[in-house]
């Protein structure tokens, strides 16, 4: 080891151990929820100026957000299996296993985008029909989905070195990365869409551009020996105890990015059921929910290495202290952003509505909703990221599958059916209040844990 990479280990370790956890925490964080902002924005933003063409092409964008999640899938499970593995393995100081570990997670990411590529492409049709294209937007979302379809290998691997990144404290590096191609794409879409007159083409080749420049940009640190791991295929391992590291933590993602593909489609076929208008208003309010969202996940994302490094360091007393600080931050903070947002919920979908009033009321309906639940949502979040950190792959996994599993899927046809549009508009925050039955007798068991490693360690529990 150089003594330059040793440096950069040692200062890693002096703050992941010893300055205060309420900086290393928002340090780790801020980024991440830089990087998660921007992603949200350029969401956002090629349905704000798809609105422009109307209501139909509205719902065919709103339809596509499931095939983003479908990529997820691919890369989700090995991005934070891997990163949770390479936290303890770094706080182990094993840096050959991590960049083992890294290396492994990356090409499968990309076979595995690959896979969805060409499936999708051989059955488009089948596939916007299922996701919940209506006869009247199905065009619209063939279009969009063509070129999302093509950078899918990319997207699932920049997933894998966004959260690698992050797991070895390189958190600005990702924040760059996911950053510059959000910035890029708020950019592009008018010039597609509106200058070359492409539109609902044009939104997907900017975003597909975008995508494309934020993998380049994530993947040069590691081509250019300026991160502290190392990607290699010669590196690559499929052993027993990678596998089983990365699946049994990463499995989580990977069935919370499952069961938000099939919640989605339930939804987006029931709303089409009553009108575009409504699946439009759900989408468009679920991807302005991004936001609040964005911000909890980075915070947590931020939060989760600094659990994973102190665990794997034995510093239990951080580990307790950090959770502590993470759950009441993310409480406080997700309450203030639901009273911000819940106040300008009509305002905000009049950006996107223009003249449609029953699009207006179902979009403004299902964000006050939302935000009334967001410090539950905010706390159980971070319970999530906290048993994802601890290498706890059961209490991770029950938790990611519960807001849109569990506390989702058995509800939202009943809610539908007792009252109609409305109903679909309140699914998401009642299963969201639902997740805190879950999440209360599983952080007790996780303290119980920390309680139990503690004193077989040194007897007792510093505070």
């Amino acid at each position: 080891m150089t003594e330059e990479k040793q440096t950069h280990q040692d200062r890693r370790e002096t703050m992941m151990l010893e300055e205060p956890l309420s900086r290393v925490i928002l340090k780790m964080s801020l980024p991440s929820i830089v990087a998660f902002l921007i992603t949200s924005i350029y969401n956002l933003a090629d349905t704000y100026f798809v609105s422009a063409l109307g209501t139909n092409a509205t719902a065919a964008v709103s339809v596509n957000a499931s095939l983003d999640q479908i990529i997820m899938m691919a890369g989700s499970m090995l991005a934070v299996g891997a990163a949770s593995y390479i936290s303890r393995l770094l706080g182990a100081r094993n840096r050959e296993k991590a960049n083992q570990v890294l290396s492994t997670a990356f090409f499968t990411a990309v076979f595995f985008g690959a896979a969805v590529t060409v499936l999708g492409t051989l059955f488009m049709n089948p596939m916007v029909r299922l996701l919940g294209a209506t006869d009247t937007c199905e065009q619209y979302a063939r279009e969009y989905a063509a070129y999302v379809l093509l950078v899918a290998p990319f997207m699932a691997a920049t997933f894998v070195m966004n959260q690698c990144l992050r797991a070895e404290g390189s958190a600005m590096l990702s924040m760059i990365g996911m950053g510059f191609g959000g910035i890029l794409n708020c950019f592009l879409d008018p010039i597609f869409i509106f200058q070359l007159d492409l539109g609902v083409k044009g939104a997907s080749m900017a975003t597909a551009i975008s995508k494309l420049v934020s993998f380049s940009i994530l993947v040069f640190p590691y081509l250019a020996r300026r991160s502290l791991l190392r990607l290699s295929i010669r590196a690559v391992r499929y052993t027993w105890d990678i596998i089983f590291q990365v699946v049994s933590v990463g499995s989580s993602s990977m069935c919370r990015s499952g069961l938000a593909v099939l919640s989605a489609i339930v939804l987006n076929n029931i709303a089409g059921n009553i009108s575009d208008a409504v699946l439009a208003g759900i989408g468009v309010s679920t991807k302005v929910m991004m936001f609040p969202f964005g911000i909890i996940l980075g915070f947590g994302t931020g939060f989760q290495p600094v659990a994973g490094f102190n665990w794997g360091a034995r510093r239990y007393d951080r580990v307790r202290s950090g959770y502590r600080f993470a759950a009441w931050t993310a409480i406080l903070g997700a309450a203030a952003m639901g009273l911000i947002l819940g106040v300008f919920a009509e305002e905000t979908i009049l950006l996107f509505a223009k003249d449609d009033l029953a699009m207006k009321e179902i979009g403004t309906l299902c964000i006050r909703l939302q935000c009334l639940a967001l410090p539950v949502h905010g706390w159980v979040a971070v319970v999530n990221m906290f048993c994802a950190g601890l290498g706890d792959a059961r209490g991770a996994l029950l938790l990611s599958t519960s807001r849109q599993g569990t506390c989702f899927l058995p509800i939202v046809y009943p809610l539908a059916w007792l009252w109609g549009a409305y109903g679909v508009a309140s699914v998401q925050a009642v299963a969201d209040i639902l997740t805190i039955l879950l999440a209360v007798p599983l952080i007790r068991q996780v303290m119980r844990r920390i309680q139990a490693a503690a004193e077989g360690s040194d007897g007792q529990l510093k505070e």
